[in-house]
C-alpha cells in the first residue's frame, strides 16, 4: 500500500487516505453568504476522492473578510447556505471528509478580488477599515490598520468561537484556524508587524499568545471528535520576520492549548517578501515543525507529482500532503495518483467504470494501435503543423 494511501486519523475522524485539499479563495460569495458558484466548485472535490477538503479561508467578522467576495460564518444565512453545500457534498463523497478553514484578514482585509486588481477599497466602494497588531500598513497603497486593544482582542476570540459552533452546526468535520500568509494571527506572530509592548507583544511567548488562546477557546467549544488545527507560517521570506524557530515555538505553543494538526505553508506577511519558488519550497518547514512539534504535520506548495508527495510520506517529512493548484488544474488527481502508484480507490460508480482496467486496455498507453483512418488524420496533421 502506497503512503499516500494509507488510511489514518485526525483525532476522532477517519481519513481514507493522506491527500488533502488545500483551502482555495474562490471570491464569489455575496455578504458574506457562500454561492452556487461554491456548490459546483467543492463538488467536484467531492468526486475526488482526497481524504479530507477544506473550504476556503472564511472570515468569522465582516471586517475579517479580504474582499466582499469572500464568504463568512457570522451569520444564520451563511451558516445555512453552508449547511446545504454540504449536504449536497455528503451525498456524493463517499469517504471524502470536509473541513473548513477559519480566518481574520487583519490589516490585509477590505481589497478588490484578484481579477480586479486586488486593490484598497474605499469607503465609496464598500471598503471598511482594518485591524491589527500595530499600526503597520501592508504597503504603501493600504492605510494602516487599526491597533487592537483589549476589548477588539475580547470579541475576535469570541467571533472565531461562534464561528466554530457554526461550522459543527453546518457539518463541517474539521476545523483548520488560518494562522499564516500575513492575517490576522500571522500578523502577531510576525515582528515586522508585530511593535506592541502589551502582553500580545516582544517576545516568542507573547507573539504566540493570541494565537493559542484562540485555539485553546476554540477546542473548548467543539466537540471532542472534531480535528481542530492550523495553518501556520514556516518563514516569513524577508529579513527581520518570523523565521522556522518561530514557527516551532508556535507549533509547541499549539499542542499544549490540544492542537490536532499543523498545516506548514509560508509568506504574505511583507509585499517585499523574497520567496524561493520551486517544487517542494516549503517542505524543509514542514519536516522541521513535524520533527519539533511531534503533531500530524502536512506539507504544501508546488507539490504536483504523484510520485513526489509519496516520497514525502515515506521519507517521514510530513503525515499529509496539501494539494490547491494541482487539484485545481486536475480535480481527479488523486485518481490519477491511484494509477500511478498502483492503489485502489473507491469511486463514483457512475464514473468509475470509465477508469477501470477494461478501458486502459484498449488505450495507446497499454500499447493498442489506433484505427487506420485515425493513424491518417494525425499523420496528416503534423505534416500540416512542419
Amino acid at each position: 500500500m502506497p503512503h499516500l494511501f494509507a488510511a489514518t486519523r485526525l483525532r476522532g475522524l477517519a481519513l481514507a487516505n493522506r491527500i488533502v485539499v488545500s483551502p482555495m479563495c474562490q471570491y464569489s460569495a455575496v455578504e458574506g453568504v457562500p454561492t452556487e458558484w461554491h456548490r459546483l466548485h467543492l463538488g467536484q472535490f467531492a468526486l475526488s476522492r482526497a481524504g479530507l477538503v477544506f473550504v476556503e479561508a472564511t472570515a468569522v467578522e465582516p471586517v475579517g473578510r479580504i474582499t466582499p467576495g469572500c464568504p463568512g460564518l457570522y451569520s444564520d444565512e451563511s451558516e445555512r447556505a453552508f449547511r446545504l453545500i454540504l449536504e449536497s457534498f455528503k451525498s456524493q463523497a463517499g469517504a471524502t471528509r470536509i473541513g473548513i478553514q477559519l480566518a481574520h484578514a487583519g490589516r490585509k482585509a477590505s481589497i478588490s478580488r484578484p481579477w480586479e486588481g486586488s486593490r484598497p477599497l474605499t469607503p465609496a466602494e464598500g471598503g471598511w477599515a482594518t485591524v491589527g497588531p500595530s499600526a503597520i500598513p501592508f504597503d504603501d497603497k493600504r492605510p494602516a490598520p487599526q491597533p487592537l486593544d483589549a476589548a477588539g482582542i475580547a470579541r475576535i476570540k469570541a467571533a472565531f468561537v461562534a464561528a466554530a459552533k457554526r461550522a459543527v452546526r453546518a457539518g463541517f468535520e474539521a476545523i483548520e484556524l488560518h494562522m499564516a500568509h500575513g492575517y490576522l494571527m500571522s500578523s502577531f506572530l510576525s515582528p515586522l508587524t508585530n511593535r506592541r509592548t502589551d502582553a500580545y507583544g516582544g517576545g516568542i511567548e507573547n507573539r504566540t499568545r493570541l494565537q493559542a488562546e484562540i485555539l485553546a477557546a476554540v477546542r473548548a467549544a467543539v466537540p471532542d471528535g472534531i480535528p481542530v488545527g492550523a495553518r501556520i507560517n514556516g518563514s516569513d521570506w524577508r529579513e527581520g520576520g518570523a523565521t522556522i524557530e518561530d514557527a516551532v515555538a508556535l507549533g509547541q505553543a499549539l499542542k499544549r492549548e490540544g492542537c490536532d494538526f499543523l498545516d506548514v505553508s509560508s509568506g504574505g506577511v511583507a509585499a517585499d517578501q523574497q520567496i524561493d519558488f520551486r517544487p517542494g519550497y516549503q517542505l524543509p518547514f514542514a519536516a522541521r515543525v513535524k520533527k519539533e512539534v511531534g503533531l500530524p504535520t502536512m506539507a504544501v506548495g508546488l507539490i504536483s507529482r504523484p510520485q513526489s508527495a509519496e516520497a514525502i510520506l515515506a521519507a517521514g517529512h510530513a503525515d499529509f500532503v496539501a494539494l490547491a493548484r494541482a487539484m485545481l488544474d486536475d480535480p481527479r488527481w488523486p485518481w490519477h495518483a491511484a494509477t500511478a502508484l498502483g492503489a485502489t480507490l473507491d469511486l463514483p460508480l457512475p464514473t468509475g467504470y470509465a477508469v477501470a482496467p477494461r478501458w486502459r486496455q484498449v488505450t495507446e498507453e497499454a500499447g493498442a494501435a489506433p484505427d487506420p483512418l485515425l493513424a491518417a488524420a494525425e499523420a496528416q496533421l503534423a505534416r500540416a503543423a512542419q
